[in-house]
């Protein structure tokens, strides 16, 4: 059983923080993880699924920051302003200031383009980010 502490954290609705969730606890059922959605309907989301600790708000993700082993989320969770202006500075302040390993999801939406990375469809991105995430824990 792994110890670390994974924390999702989702906004717009908490759907690719639901299938992150879902899929890392698919593979690792026994997985410390925690979603925070950055409003109610994505932590609401988010817990319809496999997770069963979650959290909302701000003060949550400055909290979770502190003690996670690994964060993961759209990449505009790094970005002040970013997901229709649900990531406050603080938000994106904590999450980067972080010493947890961050697996970020790098689409579009959050009006930023990664140089280097492909169009990939959300499930794969995602598929590959809990690759990543369960490589971390093993």
């Amino acid at each position: 059983m792994s110890n670390k502490l994974i924390v999702i954290i989702d906004g717009q609705g908490g759907l690719l923080g639901r299938q992150l969730a879902d899929q890392i606890l698919e593979v690792k059922p026994d997985a410390s993880l925690q979603v925070i959605g950055t409003n109610s309907i994505a932590t609401s989301n988010m817990l319809k699924g496999r997770a069963k600790r979650g959290a909302t708000g701000e003060n949550p993700v400055a909290v979770a920051a502190r003690h996670a082993d690994i964060i993961a989320g759209p990449i505009g969770i790094m970005i002040t302003d970013a997901m229709m202006g649900e990531i406050t500075e603080r938000i994106a302040s904590e999450v980067s200031r972080s010493n947890a390993l961050k697996v970020l999801i790098p689409i579009s939406r959050c009006g930023v383009e990664i140089a280097g990375t492909e169009e990939m469809p959300i499930g794969d991105l995602i598929s590959d980010a809990v690759r990543r995430i369960v490589k971390e824990l093993d």
